[in-house]
């Protein structure tokens, strides 16, 4: 181990070869990170941001939505304008390190194939470059979040289940007494036993591993080289429970439901989800070994040292054991801290699932100090605000909310031991560090399947004023449209490069006057404006049980109504939004009982927030509250109101 320490140590010392010198260069600026809850995020694909140099475009093919287009970090930089007259405060790049060139036709583009964990992607520039990126997007207080895959790397291997030493996609069996196996060597299925050596005579034991050599495609063993290391891999194909965490295993004759902790059933599903190939051949690393975490850990310091970055969001968190996630981002923090005088690194993970239980299992106890929220993605984005279904579905999600359901992972109910801090230096819990998305690259865009700019434009009202960090993806602010992977990766800078089917372009490149970017950009403002708005908590006012669109044949004069209170210290602002499409509703019952609130009675509220679709002109609109706070106003169809005290 400690051999394995020298040699990492040594290894990531020499990896600066830019003409200037990265480890001899003192930072430029500092990045001024105060509470996470102040930031906005804003999520850039690199590939497909701009175009900033000519020169990084090699096997790029604008035509094929799931090859290179040439965005860099140049590109990023010359854009900087454009981020900050948004209003975002914080960027998150996709993964900048060397990846496998390409796999069957498909480019790396995105980041999550990584060859050479210490080298950069040349796609998007050299290690000076992303240098330049940070300190350019730090002398403007934008702070800088690095994507980070620990748990796997690109399709490196192959079993050779055959014995062939080729990589072979086989059909074997058949006829009436053995059926038909087709047996993806690249990627074979899911095998707890690891995968094992096969042909038509039956079994020959576990498969070897073939480490290919293709450098024309940077198919080539990893490096450093110490991850060029059979025992380093898990070796049990890739996961096919993918999706099914919520479905029954009785097919494979397993007992208990799949969300029942501890039955043969849910640690099947777990059993996958941590020790298989991510779907697509990507080879997973076998973080329980205590060299391997040690390797990944120096890996991950290395990329905050050179580059300056002020947090790391995770990838493929769930595909991850608890004890490594631990171990790792304790790890990060400390170094973070007491090496480099980050004391705020903020660490968010990303696991796909919409089980509050799930992603609260992720946080506590000195784990992930948030995560991406797909809970709210699945129940608040997409059923109430695109779907109109009823809004007592936000009630029901603030509820199970993280501090709902503590999860099944050891590390969760004890709560953090160090991350993110107020300005009190108390550290700020998971549930209000969570990262808040209506879309991103790996789900579809919110207008693919919702058409309509009123719609999304209600949803960014929520996003913008709901507790926890709000994350946009580039493009949505241009009314971008496309959708699943790879249709919802769209290029900002060039139409002309888009298929016709996938533009999804509504106005010219970096455009700042369409409805929808000042709409975003005013809500931003807004929650710069008002603390409450960023750090308040929150209280529902009014959600309706009916449906919006009244397609449950209920007349209720609230449906599509949801309003909150935000409260920090003596600021209490109020949101009301009407997320139905087709009707005018009110914040009272069909009995006539109307809107409790905060405020004192005879208190006035102004509206402070008019965009275009939403308010009809009603910015500066005032309402009296009566006994109680009684508040009693109708919204128009999909119109918001953000209501302070005059």
């Amino acid at each position: 181990m400690k051999k394995l320490l020298v040699l990492l140590i040594f290894l990531l010392g020499c990896t600066a070869k830019d003409p200037e010198s990265i480890m001899d260069r003192s930072f430029i600026t500092k990045a001024n990170v105060g509470d996470w809850r102040d930031e906005i995020i804003y999520q850039i694909l690199v590939d497909r941001f701009y175009d900033g140099d000519k020169n990084n475009n090699f096997n790029v093919d604008p035509t094929a939505m799931a090859k290179y287009h040439g965005g860099d970090w140049q590109g990023i930089i010359d854009k900087l304008d454009y981020i900050e007259s948004l209003g975002v405060t914080t960027l998150w790049i996709s993964p900048v390190v060397k990846n496998v060139e390409s796999d069957a036709g498909f480019g790396s583009y995105h980041g999550y194939w990584t060859q050479d964990f210490l080298e950069v992607n040349p796609h998007f520039g050299s290690l000076t470059d992303l240098r330049r990126l940070v300190d350019q997007c730090h002398r403007r207080d934008i702070k800088v979040i690095l994507d980070v895959v620990t748990n796997h790397i690109g399709q490196l291997f192959y079993y050779d289940i055959n014995g062939n030493g080729q990589p072979d996609d086989t059909l074997m069996g058949g006829g009436s007494t053995s059926p038909l196996t087709r047996i993806t060597e690249w990627d074979p299925d899911y095998e707890s036993r690891g995968i094992q050596g096969w042909t038509s005579l039956g079994e020959s034991g576990p498969a070897s591993i073939i480490w290919v050599d293709m450098p024309e495609i940077n198919r080539m063993p990893p490096q450093p080289s110490m991850f060029h290391n059979d025992s380093w891999y898990h070796r049990r194909g890739r996961v096919t429970v993918w999706g099914r965490e919520q479905e029954s295993c009785d097919d494979r004759g397993l007992t208990g439901g799949p969300n029942t902790y501890g039955t043969d059933c849910y640690n099947y599903i777990r059993e996958q989800e941590v020790y298989g190939d991510f779907p697509g051949g990507l080879k997973d690393i076998a973080t329980e070994k205590p060299e391997v975490r040690a390797a990944l850990i120096e890996v991950f310091k290395y990329w905050i040292r050179v580059a300056d970055f002020d947090g790391f969001r995770i990838d493929t968190v769930k595909h991850v054991e608890y004890e490594f996630w631990a171990e790792f981002n304790s790890a990060i923090r400390d170094y973070a801290v007491n090496e480099l005088g980050k004391p705020n690194f903020f660490i968010f993970g990303e696991a796909f699932s919409g089980l509050d239980w799930l992603l609260a299992s992720y946080t506590g106890g000195g784990m992930f100090d948030g995560v991406f929220y797909f809970s709210q993605k699945f129940r608040v984005f997409d059923n109430v605000f695109k779907n109109q279904e009823a809004t007592s579905n936000v009630e029901s999600l603030l509820t199970d909310r993280l501090n709902g359901e503590n999860g099944h992972a050891p590390y969760a109910t004890t709560g953090n031991t160090n991350g993110p801090l107020d300005d009190n230096g108390s550290l700020i819990p998971p549930n209000s560090m969570l990262v808040n998305f209506m879309d991103n690259h790996d789900v579809s865009r919110f207008l693919f399947d919702k058409p309509s700019t009123a719609a999304l434009h209600s949803a960014l009202v929520y996003l913008l004023t709901w507790d926890g960090i709000p994350c946009i993806y580039y493009g949505t602010e241009q009314e971008f449209n496309g959708g699943n992977d790879p249709q919802n990766r769209e290029d900002m800078w060039v139409k002309a490069n888009m298929p016709s089917t996938t533009d999804g372009q509504q106005f010219s490149p970096f455009n700042t006057t369409n409805d929808t970017f000042l709409t975003t950009k005013t809500l931003i403002a807004l929650r710069k404006q008002y603390p409450a708005l960023r750090r308040g908590g929150v209280a529902i006012r009014w959600v309706s049980n009916v449906r919006g669109d009244n397609s449950d044949g209920n007349a209720n004069p609230d449906r599509g109504i949801l309003a909150f209170e935000r409260v920090y210290q003596s600021e209490k602002v109020l949101v009301v939004i009407n997320t139905s499409d087709t009707y005018t509703s009110s914040t009272h019952s069909s009995g006539g009982a109307a809107m409790p609130t905060s405020f004192a009675q005879g208190t006035t509220v102004r509206n402070v927030f008019c965009g275009t679709h939403i308010c009809e002109g009603t910015e500066g609109v005032t309402y009296t509250a009566g006994s109680n706070g009684v508040l009693d106003m109708t919204l128009g169809p999909r119109e918001a109101l953000i209501l302070v005290a005059q």
